[in-house]
């Protein structure tokens, strides 16, 4: 299930680098960190999901490949996502 509307542009506002900014690897990694644990909720009741899982698992592989990009090519936009979301040690 998608994001709702007001949800998802309080989390573009929150991340993006300038005003009409909704594409940014900050942005996208943060909606897919929305998303993700919006999945990881709906799993603690609904166990037997699998076909969500699966969506899960590829949503949590793209947010892995965008990190990379992010910290291959800035670092400190890189430190700077993972310390907001506190997604990685």
């Amino acid at each position: 299930m998608p994001l709702a509307r007001e949800s998802k542009t309080k989390v573009i506002e929150g991340y993006a680098t300038h005003p009409k900014d909704t594409g940014s690897p900050e942005v996208q990694i943060a909606l897919l960190s929305e998303r993700i644990s919006y999945l990881t909720e709906h799993f603690r009741s609904h166990r037997q999901d699998h076909a969500s899982r699966r969506g899960l698992l590829i949503m949590v592989g793209k947010r892995k490949r965008l990190l990379e990009y992010l910290r291959r090519s800035d670092t400190q936009r890189y430190q700077q996502v993972i310390e907001r979301l506190g997604i990685r040690k």
